[in-house]
């Protein structure tokens, strides 16, 4: 009974330490375990970089908020700069607003002068391009032989005296005339008077018109001869 009782307490811890002894896991357990392992650490990666992304995310959020709090300063201080301004200027706006009308309507009648001008500018080209023919009107140049004077020396001023102590007008009077065609003088006009304002002055300006009236004249004509135009041109009278 003894011998069976100790054969009994060797076997029982026996038993007992190969019990407890642990078991090798086999191959695909290991590769599970590696499996899970890989794919907590990816997860572990990806939450990292959700992370950081986050985090930049905050920083740039700050910078916007500081930056727009900067320039939410900076119109503020812009806003009560212009207040003040015109609170200084109130006084000043009916001032502005007149200045600002006078500039548009200068700036309309430079519109209108230059419109003015520009159409007179292509009415001169036109009438400059076109060639003039028997009787017009022309501006002495070069492609335009002047009139002559046929009868000048035969025609003299008839100036009248005024009394025994007055004194004969002296000077040079020049009559800008309109001779035609023909050679007739159709309109004259003073050009230049004698510098004297006395009465005496004044009637031997006239009497030089009058002169320069019955005046004939050879006609201008072109360069070639062929075609005779109406002038406006000076005649000069000098009075001794």
């Amino acid at each position: 009974m003894r011998a069976v009782l100790a054969l009994l307490l060797i076997v029982l811890p026996l038993s007992a330490a190969a019990a407890k002894k642990p078991t090798k896991p086999t191959a695909a357990q290991l590769e599970a375990q590696v499996k899970t392992l890989t794919e907590e650490r990816d997860d572990l990666k990806q939450r990292l970089a959700g992370t950081e992304d986050l985090q930049q995310e905050v920083i740039a959020a700050r910078k916007a908020r500081d930056l727009a709090r900067a320039e939410g300063e900076t119109a503020r201080r812009e806003a009560d700069q212009l207040k003040g301004s015109l609170r200084e200027n109130q006084g000043g706006g009916d001032a502005l607003l007149k200045e600002l009308q006078e500039a548009r309507r200068a700036v309309t009648d430079s519109r209108a002068k230059m419109e003015q001008m520009t159409a007179e500018g292509e009415e001169l080209r036109r009438k400059t391009s076109t060639v003039p023919s028997e009787g017009d009107l022309v501006t002495l140049g070069e492609e335009v032989v002047p009139a002559r004077p046929v009868n000048l020396n035969r025609v003299t001023p008839r100036l009248k005296s005024t009394g025994l102590l007055s004194g004969r007008p002296k000077g040079v009077v020049v009559v800008n005339v309109l001779i035609n065609e023909k050679g007739d003088v159709v309109a004259a006009r003073l050009l230049q008077g004698l510098p004297d304002s006395s009465p005496e002055a004044a009637r031997a300006n006239e009497a030089c018109v009058d002169a320069a009236k019955r005046i004939v004249f050879d006609p201008a004509v072109s360069k070639d001869g062929k075609t005779r135009f109406k002038v406006w041109q000076g005649v000069g009278f000098y009075l001794d």
